[in-house]
């Protein structure tokens, strides 16, 4: 299996090494750039630009009602997540927590409503932690609090362009994403629990390239 994913977008390309955590750019010249062997490259035709910006709110919003139950659970998953996330190199962090967040590739689909249930409860638990909380932390932590209840989540980890950047986090079983913005629409799938590059249609025989287009997949 690779460890480094390469997007080509028409200008630029982002390899993210998931060794290592560390992500660079290069640039695309005339359609072609050059990447190691044992690198999976996607290609992705259409950027959507951003201009780094988007709407937020002025003020911190409430957390989402979720169940007792759920929240309950989701504190211990959150310690389990910064346990991990400490627990080695700091170097290997982003590798760790991304294993992590693919614990659960083999059990079953967890319904929309629990999933929409993990992740609140998860982001709720993460105002009482004494630290920041990013969405690979939350994402992670969310994929394995569903996992210790016997259900899958479909975690997510992509990149955007204008300007490039990473964003970690879960949908439902039909794709979407859940409790995220709309413009977490503009990013390219680049690892699911089931390995680097968007999620295969059959989950033997992964191409070496693949498109990024969704309805490729």
């Amino acid at each position: 299996m690779p460890s480094s994913v390469a997007v080509v977008f028409p200008a630029v390309a982002v390899v993210v090494n998931y060794a290592t955590g560390r992500a660079h750019l290069r640039p695309v010249l005339a359609g072609k750039t050059d990447f190691p062997g044992d690198t999976l490259v996607i290609h992705h035709s259409h950027e959507a630009p951003s201009w780094g910006t988007v709407e937020v709110g002025a003020t911190l919003a409430p957390p989402p009602y979720a169940p007792l139950a759920w929240r309950l659970v989701a504190l211990p998953a959150l310690l389990a997540t910064a346990a991990v996330g400490a627990a080695g190199p700091h170097g290997r962090k982003f590798h760790r927590l991304v294993r992590l967040a693919s614990i659960g590739r083999s059990l079953p689909q967890a319904p929309e409503t629990q999933v929409r249930d993990a992740v609140r409860a998860v982001r709720w638990a993460a105002r009482l932690m004494p630290a920041r909380w990013a969405c690979l932390e939350q994402s992670t932590a969310g994929a394995l609090l569903l996992a210790a209840s016997g259900r899958r989540a479909e975690w997510r980890h992509g990149i955007a362009t204008d300007p490039v950047r990473l964003h970690a986090w879960i949908e439902d079983a039909a794709g979407q994403p859940v409790e995220e913005p709309a413009d977490t629409s503009l990013y390219v799938v680049t690892y699911t629990p089931d390995g680097p590059g968007p999620k295969p249609k059959v989950r033997r025989g992964v191409p070496r390239e693949r498109s990024a287009d969704p309805a490729a997949w």
